[in-house]
């Protein structure tokens, strides 16, 4: 898998993550893999798809699975954490 694009949107989702107020998970094992789970499901599914959420194959309903999903910012507050652990407090 292309390192480079692995690197890249870890840059942007820690980018992303300082802006929210949290951040990444500092296990950047973790969160290389992580990444490689979002990049198979963008290979296969079309877009990046938590690897922590199960792919539907209705676009519509799955849109709420696409990283960052609409529920990471909830599961933090409540959990310190997001479902699939790339997001943490």
């Amino acid at each position: 898998m292309d390192e480079e694009k692995i690197g890249e949107i870890i840059s942007r989702y820690e980018k992303y993550a300082k802006k929210s107020g949290f951040m990444l998970n500092p296990d950047r094992k973790a969160v290389e893999n992580l990444v490689r789970g979002l990049l198979l499901n963008e290979k296969k599914h079309g877009s990046k798809y938590c690897p922590c959420r199960r792919v539907s194959g209705d676009k519509e309903e799955d849109k709420k699975n696409i990283c960052p999903c609409v529920w990471h910012k909830d599961e933090i507050r409540k959990m310190g954490h997001c479902h699939c652990m790339l997001f943490v407090e």
